[in-house]
């Protein structure tokens, strides 16, 4: 354990304690996509209960999934600049070698973690499109519905389940 010096005011910043090393508070905001999606979904958005005899992908159905999207997509919109500052104010020069390491480590999973998550706003848009062009909640492979519950567990897929099944195997399969 260092206790003076610039890898000592690390140790301190991340939450290092002399005798504690089982916490250690990470530098940035470290989420996947996949559970930061599933937190905010289900924190604001209830799920859409379809009324018996209710026309599927009607103009109300349209107007839950848009607002789940654009909420979405806001959100992950803020994650990403609060990245940005982040970095711009969190950049230190680290006279050790590992402590620079380490720093880069971070800031190399941060811009995976960011890229993802543009990666899924560009989805986002694309399945508010598909809401535009009356295409949402169909499958791009079959044209049968895809269903609420799927599209309330990832609003933008674009296959039903069993097309996205079919998919993955073939995918194992080439991976083989």
């Amino acid at each position: 354990y260092i206790s003076c010096g610039p890898s000592a005011d690390l140790l301190r910043h991340i939450g290092l304690q002399r005798g504690n090393v089982s916490y250690i508070k990470p530098l940035f905001r470290q989420r996947t996509t996949t559970s930061m999606a599933d937190d905010f979904l289900h924190k604001q958005f209830p799920p859409y209960v379809a009324k018996k005899g209710e026309e599927y992908m009607n103009a109300k159905q349209l107007k839950h999934f848009r607002e789940i999207l654009e909420s979405l997509k806001g959100e992950l919109a803020d994650d990403i600049e609060r990245t940005v500052q982040t970095m711009q104010d969190e950049a230190t020069v680290f006279a050790d070698p590992n402590d620079r390491a380490s720093q880069e480590s971070d800031i190399a999973l941060e811009l995976r973690n960011r890229d993802r998550e543009r990666k899924l706003i560009k989805k986002i848009d694309e399945s508010i499109d598909r809401i535009e062009a009356g295409e949402y909640g169909f499958c791009d492979s079959c044209g049968v519905e895809i269903g609420l519950k799927r599209l309330e567990a990832r609003p933008t897929a674009t296959l039903c389940i069993d097309c996205k099944e079919l998919e993955e195997r073939r995918e194992r399969q080439m991976a083989k």
